[in-house]
């Protein structure tokens, strides 16, 4: 998603600016291009070479440097960045731009550019909390400036609370969203559904499977990177939620199933991407569990069928995507399953193929609708998403 584009991060004086040598770092892996700057201050913090070390290109420090090739750098860096980012970004540098000041390197390059420009704040809660940042950081979001709300913690001064600099990862998630090409979800409600459910046996002992949640959390994401608005109604996983979606945690399929059918009315996409055995939750209750012989005996009662309540209570103006993960008769199954459910359409994969299914960074899906088969080559789980996302919007046409 990032490879290829060209990114300015911008250094302010503070304590976090060491921590924008992480970001920068990260940027450069995911195949970025990217530029630094830094104000005055900043250098007191951390030296230039370790960004140009990084980046393999000059941090830039000052307005009238002329040990560089020869052109207006504030203006040419400006208009060839796919995005900005000031991080962190201190009460001053918010204030200069609030004020429309360019007394600087970064300040003159801000006021340059056409791209999107992300303020991630850093700096003392009491700092923050004043109503004079608070004033400019509403007039920069006035001019669409986009502002990352810092983390809650403890301070470098001691203090807790908020003005923590952010994970990078979700500073990179706000840079992912802005370079992001493909704008076609704005104002579509989608509700996700991922990973495993955990179905209680006893208060010890639970029964479970293998899903790890990544297919649906990167659908979740690219939803959300295309303007959906996004909510992900998760099973216990061992992944950070997504930045720009509203996440619903769960355990039991009859929690699911609960959270589910709430929000189904107000849905106007439905993508069950759990795996819940066929979508049909299994009630356990202890006086069921019978030892006998050293033996386990378990009688299960089936309740609610997620996917089928969904399609009997489906709009017309609503598409619902199911899940089928088969080990065999792939087609034949999937097909059975997109009548039976009354779904739109199917997205189905074999765990018996090589860089699919369970735990995989990869997948190789099958797009079953009633008017077509679509076999996608092996991609990763993010390409995977933006592809089924493409054959929704197609259908909603």
């Amino acid at each position: 998603m990032l490879k290829g584009k060209t990114v300015v991060v911008g250094v302010t004086g503070g304590i976090a600016a060491y921590k924008s040598a992480q970001l920068v770092s990260d940027l450069v892996k995911l195949g970025c291009e990217v530029h630094t700057v830094m104000t005055k201050n900043a250098v007191n913090f951390i030296n230039p070479i370790t960004f140009e070390t990084l980046t393999g290109n000059k941090c830039l420090t000052d307005t009238f440097d002329r040990n560089f090739e020869f052109k207006v750098e504030h203006v040419s860096l400006s208009q060839k960045a796919d995005v900005f980012m000031i991080a962190p970004a201190s009460a001053n540098i918010i204030g200069k731009l609030a004020g429309g000041i360019a007394d600087d390197m970064l300040t003159t390059m801000v006021l340059a550019a056409k791209c999107s420009i992300i303020v991630s704040p850093a700096m003392n809660t009491y700092m923050y909390e004043n109503s004079i940042v608070q004033e400019n950081l509403e007039k920069l979001r006035k001019h669409n400036f986009t502002i990352v709300e810092p983390s809650v913690g403890r301070l470098a001064c001691g203090d807790s609370g908020k003005g923590k600099f952010p994970d990078t990862d979700v500073l990179i998630s706000y840079i992912k969203r802005a370079v992001y090409d493909k704008k076609d979800l704005k104002g579509i409600k989608i509700t996700v559904t991922a990973g495993p459910t955990a179905e209680a046996l006893d208060p010890v002992r639970f029964i479970t499977n293998h899903s790890s949640g990544k297919m649906g959390y990167a659908v979740a994401e690219a939803a959300s990177m295309r303007g959906a608005e996004v909510t992900l109604v998760s099973g216990p996983v061992n992944i950070k939620a997504p930045v720009f979606v509203n996440t619903v945690p769960v355990v039991s399929a009859h929690d699911m199933f609960t959270a589910v059918s709430e929000r189904l009315p107000d849905t106007d996409i439905l993508i069950m991407a759990a795996a819940v055995a066929d979508y049909t939750p299994l009630d356990f209750s202890v006086n069921k569990i019978k030892k006998k012989d050293g033996e386990l005996s378990i009688q299960l009662k089936r309740t609610e069928d997620i996917l089928k309540y969904a399609g009997q209570n489906k709009r017309e103006d609503q598409t619902i995507c199911g899940f089928s993960m088969e080990t065999q008769d792939l087609l034949e199954n999937s097909r059975k399953k997109l009548i039976s459910k009354n779904c739109d359409i199917i997205a189905a994969n074999s765990i018996k193929d090589s860089g699919s299914g369970f735990g995989t960074d990869t997948n190789k899906l099958t797009l079953i609708t009633g008017k077509y088969i679509k076999e996608l080559p092996l991609l990763s789980k993010e390409a995977a998403a933006d592809s089924l996302l493409d054959a929704i919007i197609e259908l909603r046409v």
